[in-house]
């Protein structure tokens, strides 16, 4: 399993900026994940900004009242002379065929294609590419709606909605109303394999009902079988719960927590990758972090393409 995050591509957008020809001038991206690429290229690179489909409309160019594009006296997105047409990542390639083959229709002038990541077997395909990421791989903006999800086990509070807080956590009528109405974060589209959480086996009723209401879907619920959250506290068994759990899953592949702390002992404890929202990281068994920074730092290798590429290995070694 590779892993991108959101700062891996503002820093490749940054450092392979010299890639884009100085001929273009308008970005043009392929939604969704694509207009993510496409804006940072654009903001960086002072150029005029659409989507695909405004594109093949030929829409209006619209800029905010404090910038001044490079080329700035285009009204029109077919005006432009080239384009730098942009998705995210390439796979088999046919998106971005599909893409050019429909600004080919009602377009005359130059395109060149780009993906961010791109892979060995594809890079031929493309005129572009910032990284080359095999798969097995997940990026950050689209990791809660990967099939891997389906395989995987996911924390509840700070990951499917807010934490509660230190007032509504009292184990009691405050905290029922917070399981009733907590405001959702990221939810899945895919159906979850496991959700496994501190939260008291009490309170799965609220819990199951939360769920249904906001459309979560999943194979199995796991909760703490305590009777209080003072003797929860007491045990301190948050991440040996989850860590259990996720390491008797021999089908899981992943596990999503949302504190830095649980997310490391899970990973130490599980022996399985664990991502991190809280701080966008994919925790790796068998690398020191401190170490490989500090490595990172004094030869300014990559951090995150060593840990991917560990990742990696591990996932190939993982059940079917």
């Amino acid at each position: 399993m590779n892993y991108r995050s959101i700062s891996d591509l503002s820093a490749l957008t940054s450092k392979y900026a010299s890639k884009v020809p100085q001929s273009v001038d308008l970005i043009v991206g392929i939604p969704r994940s694509g207009m993510l690429v496409a804006s940072i290229i654009s903001l960086k690179l002072n150029l005029p900004l659409t989507d695909l489909y405004a594109f093949i409309r030929n829409d209006e160019l619209k800029r905010g009242t404090t910038r001044t594009y490079k080329y700035h006296e285009l009204a029109k997105p077919q005006d432009a002379k080239q384009i730098l047409l942009v998705d995210d990542s390439m796979a088999t390639g046919n998106s971005m065929r599909e893409a050019v083959a429909k600004v080919k229709e009602v377009y005359p002038g130059s395109v060149v294609t780009m993906a961010a990541f791109a892979q060995q077997h594809n890079v031929d395909a493309i005129d572009l590419y910032l990284d080359i990421v095999e798969k097995p791989r997940v990026f950050e903006w689209n990791i809660m709606h990967h099939h891997y999800i389906t395989r995987a086990c996911l924390d509840i509070d700070g990951v499917l909605c807010v934490d509660p807080t230190a007032d509504e956590n009292d184990d009691g009528q405050c905290y029922r109303a917070f399981l009733a109405g907590a405001k959702p974060l990221f939810l899945p589209s895919v159906q979850v394999a496991h959700l496994v959480t501190s939260r008291l086996e009490k309170y799965r009723p609220e819990t199951e009902a939360w769920l249904k209401r906001h459309g979560v879907s999943y194979g199995k619920l796991h909760m703490l079988n305590l009777p209080s959250a003072e003797e929860r506290r007491r045990l301190n068994m948050h991440h040996t719960f989850k860590a259990r759990i996720y390491k008797e899953q021999l089908q899981a592949v992943l596990f999503i927590e949302s504190e830095e702390l649980q997310a490391r002992e899970i990973m130490r404890l599980s022996n399985k990758p664990v991502y991190c929202t809280a701080t966008n990281e994919m925790y790796v068994p068998g690398v020191n972090l401190s170490a490989l920074k500090a490595v990172t730092l004094r030869k300014g290798q990559s951090l995150k393409r060593k840990i991917f590429e560990h990742l990696r290995k591990i996932f190939s070694r993982l059940p079917a």
